[in-house]
């Protein structure tokens, strides 16, 4: 559901002046500088005038720094119990500054708007309501306030504006392929789970967000699979927050598409390697390293490097054995492995959430958890080499990625070759006229099968089919 803050407390004052230099602008004649926007599902052009940078506010609803909030609860609930405070507004321009990833750290992206709007002034106009409310351009009015500039063009959205028209006006100006500060990962997934729980259908959402259906369920699995960590990383009153994942985007996809992939086979087997890949993730390891984790890799290669403290909570969750009437014999209940791997990563999550929380625990515990940190990614490290070692073995059977890559170092040097032919006039045209369409007809031919043979395509194999769909292949 979408928020609303209400209005702040320059709203009349906003709307005055607002009002004044629209009128200016038509006395003025000439013609206005404009901006279009994409208004309850129909394109408007709203003209563009300057407003105060010091008396316009920041939107609290920005999907920019949506899990960014959580950085500090207590500016959070007191952003949500008055936004328009001078406290709450200051925490939205920290947050506008900060980086994504880590709130506590100064953005370098934002630095490098900031030296472009000091050398070059501002070039596209911000977006407000008639109350002074910035639905787009929150970041360029961090960015003059903090230099010093007085003023920020800016369009003006309709006066009849609520707070769903800022809540879709702000997504589709976001959304625009030529935006140039994309939303943070996290805040991407939480603008998308957004629009489902407002019931809008799957297609219609990809649309919107310049993707595909599945890419938009991906999304959804990896939201959903980052909460239930969070969930579970609590630690009395700690626990992990979203923006700790912000830097996985490209672990957490391949898990998804890898997770689909084996539960077609063997759900018990998806399950426990999912949770040993997102015990990795956790620990910051490296998306190659994370590659090398199979279903089999805990109990194979870490099991016996674990330390005593991990590997005991772990085996306290397994379920209990099963007898089998008549045979006086027993065997491990179902789904013990799945359990033992799960409890293993909750371990990990409550631990990492100590560390993340620092100050908020006593340094004794503070300093066990570190150890505990510590140890376990010494045995996961540990655990990679052997695995990496039989990976490589299993990867000479992996012949087409192996061609696909001779291929593009081929292609780099024949770029190199082509740019001395040029130099010396000696390409034969006629010839690599016929080469390019062999190349085309070969990938062609790869699109074909890598559409009947991958069923959750990457982002490469994606690429390959959007340039030769299977109608056309």
């Amino acid at each position: 559901m979408t928020t609303d803050f209400g209005t702040p407390p320059l709203a009349d004052e906003n709307r005055t002046l607002v009002e004044k230099r629209l009128k200016e602008i038509k006395a003025a004649g000439g013609v206005p500088e404009t901006l279009r926007i994409e208004w309850r599902g129909q394109p408007l052009q709203i003209e563009v005038i300057d407003m105060p940078v010091d008396s316009l506010y920041y939107n609290p609803g920005t999907h920019r720094i949506r899990a960014q909030r959580s950085h500090d609860p207590l500016r959070d609930r007191a952003l949500d119990e008055d936004a328009w405070s001078g406290e709450s507004q200051e925490y939205l321009h920290h947050l506008l500054r900060a980086l994504p990833s880590d709130p506590s750290k100064r953005d370098p992206d934002f630095d490098a708007l900031l030296e472009s709007l000091r050398d070059f002034k501002q070039n596209d106009p911000g977006l407000i309501t008639h109350d002074g409310i910035l639905v787009n351009g929150n970041t360029r009015r961090a960015a003059l306030k903090d230099i010093g500039n007085p003023s920020i063009r800016v369009g003006v959205l309709p006066a009849s504006c609520t707070w769903a028209d800022i809540n879709a006006v702000e997504l589709s100006l976001q959304l625009r392929r030529d935006h140039r500060r994309d939303y943070s990962y996290i805040n991407r997934l939480l603008a998308i789970d957004e629009q489902i729980s407002l019931g809008r259908s799957i297609a219609d959402i990809a649309r919107d967000f310049r993707t595909t259906s599945p890419r938009c369920e991906q999304d959804m699995w990896v939201l959903a699979t980052l909460n239930d960590l969070v969930d579970r990383s609590k630690e009395g009153e700690t626990q992990l927050r979203l923006l700790d994942f912000e830097d996985h985007q490209e672990k957490l996809k391949e898990l998804h598409r890898r997770y689909v992939k084996d539960s077609t086979v063997s759900k018990e087997r998806a399950d426990i390697m999912k949770e040993s890949r997102l015990a990795a993730i956790v620990l910051g390891f490296s998306k190659t390293d994370v590659r090398l984790i199979e279903p089999e890799f805990k109990a194979r290669y870490l099991d016996q490097r674990l330390p005593e403290d991990l590997k005991g909570q772990a085996a306290a969750s397994v379920p209990a054995a099963v007898s089998i009437p008549g045979l006086n014999r027993t065997v491990q209940a179902a789904g013990a492995q799945v359990a033992e791997a799960r409890a293993l990563t909750d371990s990990i999550l409550k631990v990492k959430a100590v560390e993340a929380a620092g100050g908020e625990f006593s340094p004794e515990r503070f300093a066990a958890a570190a150890r505990t940190l510590r140890a376990a990614k010494d045995a996961v490290e540990g655990a990679l080499e052997p695995a990496g070692k039989d990976a490589r073995v299993r990867k000479r059977k992996q012949a087409a990625p192996d061609r696909l890559n001779d291929a593009s170092e081929d292609l780099e040097q024949c770029i190199t070759d082509l740019v001395l032919s040029r130099a010396a006039s000696s390409l034969d045209d006629e010839s690599f006229d016929e080469a390019v369409m062999r190349l085309r007809d070969s990938l062609a031919k790869l699109a074909k099968e890598s559409a009947r043979t991958i069923k959750v395509p990457g982002d490469g194999v994606s690429w390959l089919l959007e340039v030769f769909p299977r109608e056309e292949s």
